[in-house]
């Protein structure tokens, strides 16, 4: 892909003349005016450089740096300057700009900068990768009364070895939780293992569980470690219990009871000392009763069950949850109007923190360095008619919420599907099915 260079310049001759010589060594570039036209391209679009001339007719391009290194630390940047403005341009440099030139600009020397600027950049970027990768974020669960008692109970269970149960809707932070109580356990050094049981089936689930010798069956063309040997010593997190295999249950609560196993095809029994935190989203107790849980099960691991109420039932949460979400996305203004907050906390949130990180990164992407306000969330506003049809003896009916969201957007998009499914954050496709299925239901 050919780096974007966004050239803001006043003169159309000198804009005229470096997009020329740029395009023909490689470059896919871009003109600017002035600092509006200049903002408004940032916003907009993801530059790999910028040649900025600092005496420009609405502004002087050295207030515009700061600014610009906060929404696009990784950019290179390249000072224009005249020959008597050297010590501004110096100061340019001192406010985050790469380098600088001087007019009249000799073409090498333009792209040689322009390419140590580039290469600057990506170390740049790099490293705010590394450093977003290995960032490790202070957990924020909110300070209601109920989350609390939450809290309290995880800290807790965190000081002891005896399984754990987290239950809860879809998207509350189970996981979140587990990762919590493992990192203030005695075993926050140990490795921790995450396994979604509904991901996998049968034999698979079974193999990525206890692992398995070679030859084990038709495509173990190797020996293999289970996640529960990874996780001697450690925590062993899984997520969705409740679609484990039934057979795999067997052989699952024999390992719990006896911290004992053998790889599939293997007779040599090892030994892994883990502590156990299982999450589901079901009613363990009614998937007992129904046969598609085992009891024996059940009640081995039900020893110290935490159930973390859903979002809709702590609105007070809210507010903290957004600022802290944010900051993690990595959104600049944080400046949230009561408006907005309004909404967000009005919503009914289905999906609860999971749905709530996705609108919010969403509306971050459509803000860009706007502050966010009520059409950065399309499909979310909901009135007090629809509220009342969507709850059913005070629980509150997801189809309908979802119904309700996509006839909004299509309403704010007229009709158009490809800017609506973008919109709601999903496939074109899924839009359709969703579509077919809603009309269905209401011939």
């Amino acid at each position: 892909m050919k780096p974007k260079i966004l050239i803001v310049d006043d003169e159309s001759a000198i804009r005229f003349g470096f997009s020329k010589y740029l395009t023909r060594a490689g470059y896919d570039v871009h003109e600017a005016s002035c600092l509006a036209e200049a903002r408004d391209a940032v916003i907009f679009q993801r530059f790999d450089a910028i040649l900025l001339d600092l005496n420009l007719p609405d502004g002087n391009g050295l207030d515009w740096i700061e600014t610009l290194r906060k929404s696009q630390p990784d950019v290179a940047l390249v000072i224009i300057t005249g020959y008597g403005d050297i010590p501004v341009a110096v100061e340019a440099m001192r406010r985050g700009a790469d380098n600088f030139l001087t007019k009249p600009v000799n073409m090498a020397d333009l792209e040689m900068f322009l390419r140590k600027s580039l290469e600057l950049g990506n170390l740049r970027r790099k490293h705010f990768i590394y450093q977003r990768l290995n960032k490790k974020s202070e957990p924020y669960f909110g300070e209601s009364e109920k989350i609390k008692k939450v809290i309290e109970l995880a800290n807790l269970a965190s000081k002891s070895d005896t399984p754990i149960v987290l239950l809860g809707e879809t998207g509350t932070g189970k996981g979140y939780l587990a990762r919590f109580i493992h990192d203030n356990s005695q075993r926050h050094n140990g490795t921790y293992v995450e396994l979604n049981c509904s991901s996998l089936r049968g034999e698979l689930l079974a193999s990525e569980l206890f692992g398995h010798a070679k030859g084990a069956f038709t495509t173990a063309i190797q020996d293999k470690q289970g996640l529960i040997e990874v996780a001697d010593g450690g925590t062993l997190f899984l997520d969705e219990i409740s679609d484990m295999d039934i057979a795999v249950q067997a052989q699952f609560l024999k390992v719990i009871e006896e911290k004992q196993y053998r790889r599939l095809g293997e007779v040599k029994v090892r030994k892994s000392d883990f502590r156990l935190i299982c999450a589901s989203n079901k009613n363990l107790l009614e998937e007992m009763k129904g046969g598609r849980f085992r009891k024996d099960l059940f009640y081995r691991i039900n020893v110290f069950p935490i159930n973390i109420p859903p979002l809709r039932e702590r609105v007070e949460d809210i507010p903290g949850l957004v600022y802290h979400l944010l900051n993690i996305i990595g959104y600049a203004k944080n400046n949230i109007s009561e408006e907005v907050m309004k909404m967000l906390q009005e919503y009914p949130w289905p999906g609860n923190i999971r749905e709530l990180k996705n609108v919010l990164e969403r509306a971050a992407i459509l803000a860009g360095n706007e502050p966010l306000s009520i059409e950065h969330f399309p499909g979310l506003e909901v009135s007090e008619e629809e509220m009342k049809s969507m709850q059913t003896n005070g629980i509150t009916n997801l189809q309908e919420i979802e119904e309700n969201q996509i006839k909004a957007a299509l309403q704010k998009y007229d009709g158009d599907t490809l800017k609506a499914s973008k919109a709601l954050g999903i496939s074109r496709s899924t839009l359709y099915r969703k579509l077919k299925k809603i009309l269905k239901e209401e011939k």
